[in-house]
């Protein structure tokens, strides 16, 4: 069977000698250049030729894995009902990301961003018997979510096409088989594509459920900071990091004494004013929560746009002086929806004063405060006094304010010690390729998902969620597979695997590389031909750019020399192989190739 080709001169999708001005990512602008990918809006690319091949190549990756484990593939629909999501609750919790509108009839519609919901659905009209449990199905779907920042090309971007599989169990430990399964098939997965992905313990976030770990590409354009131990398998996205804590000193509680501390709104400013040192202080973060609409608060809030009644709390963490709060655990153990910054009149409402505040005296009707464990222990911290230039020696949680919440809200940071084996910790960047999650039976219940056991007796089904991104997989391959010259991608995902380059002056030599084209094809092999009437530097440029794994060079000086000039992208210097032998010089790169890529699964 001929293997797919294309000539350049017909290649849809030109190369650029420079990106965009607006790029600032490496893997941004080599795509753009390359011709694999055009922005049209924010985050909303179409993909051209090469990087649709590349993308139909990770698919195939997906799809083996997801087969391999057991999956069945489906296909579900990228507008859904509101009802299903107000079943679950996230319609009413997630922001302005979900993208919501009605339909002519009035009906409320969102774009899907994930598709737990549509699953539980299926699964209570599929599912009857624990004899039909385990199942798993996939789907490689699109899907939206109006990111307020899209960033970095592929990396975040609003549309995005996702393989998204659920598994279905009767408990717990069985929904444990299949996370491990996806857990090492995601491993591999990233291997295939010549990733090396870490994977991470993270926050459920929007999912919810019992457990999450996502699998990151570790690179410095990351968004999210990671913190890993060199001397054991700890791995943890720095929100929900543990790390060792000190022991606080053995003293008894002194007496509360207010203290005058001009021009000390900072813990630096206030550490050197007191000759004392920042683990001494304790540090106080304003936050607004948005919480579930249901939920009760007792300040009266304020009327949002559409009228109805913005559910909004001002939040006060407390840690320690020479520690930062973790935002997100702030905001699991508050139970909000999203946290901001607070302004400084929402903390003066509460009888607080910004830079020089803490919970002793305020008005905690109004107010969530939570502080974090390590401050409960510790004795004698300053805190703001709320007077301007004045704080509070002594303080202590328990005897002169009391916690709404205790947590462990600080965030971990670089040369923390390890929570399993206690050497430093590393703080490294990383993107989020792809994430599982143990939901457990939220959606189930919520949309009549049940099967009955062997007594007869009805059980929610126990789903699980494993999503990867392909668009992002690729963007973070190209960043890792690339030099000054372009790309150079992965023999398992690139569009093609040879380019085919006429130098050809004379008809004769352009003969030979028609033939070559024709013979490679003919024998299995993908190829980009390029036959272009351009000059050999544009031609040169054009290959390294768009980083296909072999390089199969023709012309008059070859010729002279004895064949074909074969290269791989990798190399510096290419080989001579005599024209009988070109064909099969590429089939056996190819496959070496493939051998190498293998060798590290």
């Amino acid at each position: 069977m001929t293997a797919a080709g294309v000539r350049a001169s017909r290649l849809f999708g030109l190369t650029l000698r420079e990106a965009p001005g607006d790029t600032d990512v490496a893997s941004h602008q080599l795509l753009l250049r390359a011709g694999y990918v055009r922005q049209l809006a924010a985050g909303i690319f179409s993909y051209l030729p090469l990087a649709q091949r590349a993308l139909r190549k990770v698919a195939t990756i997906l799809r083996e894995e997801m087969d391999a484990i057991g999956g069945q593939e489906i296909r579900m629909p990228v507008v859904h009902p509101a009802e299903l999501w107000q079943a679950s609750g996230r319609w009413y919790d997630i922001d302005e990301t979900m993208v919501r509108f009605q339909d002519r009839r009035g009906r409320d519609m969102l774009l899907a961003m994930t598709h737990e919901e549509v699953v539980a659905r299926l699964a209570s009209t599929e599912v009857r018997s624990y004899r039909q449990l385990p199942m798993l199905v996939y789907q490689i779907q699109t899907k939206f979510r109006d990111e307020l920042r899209a960033r970095g090309g592929l990396i975040r971007v609003r549309e995005f096409a996702m393989k998204d599989s659920y598994s279905l169990d009767r408990d717990l430990e069985g929904l444990g088989r299949q996370y491990e399964a996806h857990y090492q098939a995601y491993l591999r997965i990233g291997r295939r594509a010549g990733l090396s992905l870490v994977a991470v313990q993270s926050d459920v976030g929007m999912m919810g459920g019992r457990a999450a770990h996502e699998f990151m590409y570790v690179t410095p354009i990351g968004e999210d900071s990671l913190m890993l131990c060199s001397s054991c398998d700890y791995a943890a996205n720095r929100d929900v990091a543990r790390f060792v804590r000190d022991e606080p000193p053995d003293e008894e509680p002194a007496a509360l004494e207010k203290v005058h501390t001009p021009g000390t709104r900072t813990i630096a400013e206030l550490s050197e004013y007191l000759n004392i040192s920042p683990e001494r202080t304790g540090k106080v973060v304003f936050f607004v929560g948005t919480f579930p609409r249901s939920a009760e608060v007792a300040s009266e809030p304020e009327a949002d746009e559409d009228g109805e009644r913005a559910n909004e709390k001002l939040v006060m963490a407390i840690v320690r002086g020479d520690m930062e709060a973790n935002v997100v655990q702030v905001q699991n153990l508050a139970g909000a929806l999203a946290l901001r910054p607070a302004h400084d009149e929402e903390i003066e409402v509460v009888g607080a004063v910004p830079g020089f505040a803490s919970p002793i005296g305020t008005d905690r009707d109004m107010s969530v405060v939570i502080v974090d464990e390590l401050v409960t222990r510790t004795p004698n911290l300053v805190l703001g006094a709320n007077e301007p230039d004045h704080h509070l020696l002594n303080t202590n949680c328990g005897r002169d304010y009391e916690a709404d919440i205790v947590g462990e809200i600080a965030a971990a940071v670089e040369g923390a010690g390890c929570p399993e084996c206690g050497e430093p910790l590393r703080m490294a960047r990383g993107v989020e390729v792809g994430n599982i999650f143990q939901l457990g039976t939220k959606y189930s219940v919520a949309l009549g998902a049940y099967y009955a056991d062997e007594n007869g007796k009805e059980r929610p089904i126990v789903l699980g969620s494993y999503g990867i991104g392909l668009g992002r997989l690729l963007a973070c391959v190209a960043e890792e597979h690339r030099d000054d010259r372009g790309l150079m991608l992965p023999i398992s995902i690139a569009p093609y695997h040879v380019s085919l380059v006429s130098l050809a002056r004379s008809r004769d030599t352009a003969a030979i590389a028609d033939r070559l084209y024709d013979e490679l094809r003919t024998a299995g092999v993908e190829v980009l031909y390029d036959d272009r009437d351009a000059s050999p530097g544009v031609k040169l440029t054009d290959a390294d750019l768009q980083g296909m794994p072999l390089r199969l060079l023709v012309s008059e000086r070859s010729l002279k020399q004895g064949g074909a000039e074969l290269k791989r992208r990798a190399a510096e210097d290419a080989e001579l192989v005599p024209l009988e032998d070109a064909v099969a010089g590429v089939l056996a790169e190819i496959e070496a190739l493939r051998s190498e890529l293998e060798a590290n699964l």
